[in-house]
């Protein structure tokens, strides 16, 4: 397989799993929360304290947009040139690294209820 194939099979292949883990996420709502990394090690009672709608909205968002991009870089790679699937994956590495957390707490810091939240229900 030459270049062209590569690059244009593995952005088709990486934006078909983000979409479909994208979909995945929209459908379960809520639940979607247990297949977040790092969210899903901890107790239920850790994970109740924190928005699980507005993360996996958030989670789902960003998995669209890592599809789009490898999805747009396979399309231009089949038609003008695989180094457009290149600079899809190294978009989508730069991406994907940007988001990455070594400690979960401050990872989901931002989708933490506030106290008063629970007594608006």
């Amino acid at each position: 397989m030459n270049m062209d194939g590569v690059a244009f099979y593995s952005c088709l292949s990486l934006a078909g799993l983000f979409f479909l883990l994208a979909l995945l996420l929209m459908l379960l709502g809520e639940k979607g929360a247990i297949l977040i990394s790092g969210f899903n090690t901890w107790p239920k009672s850790k994970r109740d304290m924190y928005d699980k709608r507005k993360l996996v909205s958030d989670q789902a968002r960003l998995l669209w947009i890592w599809a789009i991009i490898l999805s747009m870089g396979a399309v231009l790679s089949y038609f003008i040139s695989p180094y457009f699937g290149l600079v899809a994956f190294i978009l989508w590495l730069i991406l994907a690294f940007k988001d990455v957390h070594w400690d979960a707490n401050r990872a989901f810091e931002k989708y933490r209820k506030s106290p008063h939240s629970e007594h608006k229900k």
